[in-house]
């Protein structure tokens, strides 16, 4: 199926599999992209060193088109940016909005620019600044979140750009996929679906636990880090939901000393970093320490296996899912259904 989006980044499916911190390493990135669809590697978790050798373990893995998504505001930016320049990565996603410069540099090196946005004025203004398209997420999607769902956000932005638009948001299926066509969108990213795979290197007992979720175990909370944040829920997230300031304030010290120890950032770089997030957002000192430490909530379910002290980022679909294809076998339901619906439309009207 042939859409803007497979002409713009030089794949054979309009699918994109999101990058998600700490589920989106390579064997993930790489199965994705072998099936067809475009995999993006998540770096916000990693180190400059350990990006470039995920990046080459992709391409040792695969001959296809990949990305790497960035957060447009890490202080090393430029040197993750200047690593995917040297590595010849296809396609750089961000999941905050990227500085006019920064998608200049990246147009310039020939790395295709989709940064990932939830309001229609972000569209609007990323793709002023020369972002060969976007992905749209609606508030049905995992992680932080908007409120707006996915079929009242999408058709806005499609009506508001002349880039290529991709869905995000509520999406496993190839009924969905048509859906976001009918939209005017050039495709779909996929998040909870693809975490939910037999590629992904997410702990059995963390896949069971979204198997088992429905969809009123999804919930939206800033008990987390002051943000909406979409999630499965668990004992952790109603505990951090009732915690009092004080307690929440001394959890959050204590998990932030042990993303310190992970990440090498030292506390003068972490505390400059959450006043930057405090700036403009009416966040507790607590909320702000979780928020610099979030990805050691993630890091203990996704990697560790701790569903008693992590927190597991989900879109609501995770309450339709309920079986572990690999990407290939996702890939190739997802386009077949979509053909089906697509040839059912077509004899109707016929």
């Amino acid at each position: 199926m042939e859409t803007a989006l497979t002409r713009l980044v030089g794949v054979r499916h309009p699918i994109v599999q999101t990058g998600m911190g700490w589920v989106a390493g390579p064997r993930l990135v790489s199965a994705a992209a072998n099936a067809g669809a475009l995999g993006i590697l998540a770096s916000a978790t990693m180190g400059t060193d350990r990006l470039r050798e995920a990046v080459r373990e992709v391409k040792s893995r695969t001959q296809a088109p990949f990305g790497v998504n960035l957060r447009a505001d890490a202080a090393d930016a430029g040197d993750r940016v200047r690593i995917m320049i040297e590595e010849g990565v296809r396609v750089a996603s961000f999941a905050l909005a990227p500085s006019a410069e920064l998608i200049a540099e990246l147009k310039e090196a020939g790395v295709v620019v989709i940064p990932s946005i939830g309001a229609r004025r972000h569209a609007e203004k990323v793709a002023a600044w020369g972002a060969d398209a976007v992905i749209v997420q609606g508030g049905e999607g995992g992680g932080h979140t908007g409120e707006v769902a996915t079929t009242v956000l999408l058709p806005q932005v499609v009506d508001a750009v002349d880039i290529p638009v991709v869905a995000a948001g509520g999406f496993f299926d190839g009924r969905g996929l048509v859906a976001a066509l009918a939209y005017g969108a050039a495709g779909i990213a996929m998040g909870t679906r693809f975490l939910l795979t037999s590629d992904s290197t997410v702990p059995d007992a963390v896949k069971a636990a979204y198997l088992a979720a429905t969809v009123k175990d999804v919930t939206v909370t800033r008990a987390v880090d002051g943000l909406p944040h979409r999630m499965l829920r668990t004992e952790l997230v109603e505990t951090l939901e009732r915690s009092g300031r004080t307690r929440g304030l001394f959890q959050a010290v204590r998990r932030a000393a042990g993303f310190r120890r992970l990440s090498g950032l030292t506390w003068r770089r972490m505390i400059r970093d959450g006043l930057a997030m405090k700036h403009g957002k009416e966040l507790s000192w607590s909320q702000v320490l979780l928020a610099a430490n979030t990805p050691m909530l993630l890091k203990a379910s996704m990697v560790d296996g701790r569903t008693d002290l992590g927190v597991m980022a989900s879109g609501q679909v995770a309450g339709v899912i309920d079986d572990l294809p690999s990407c290939a076998e996702l890939v190739q339901r997802v386009m077949k259904e979509a053909d089906e619906v697509l040839w059912t439309l077509v004899r109707a009207d016929t």
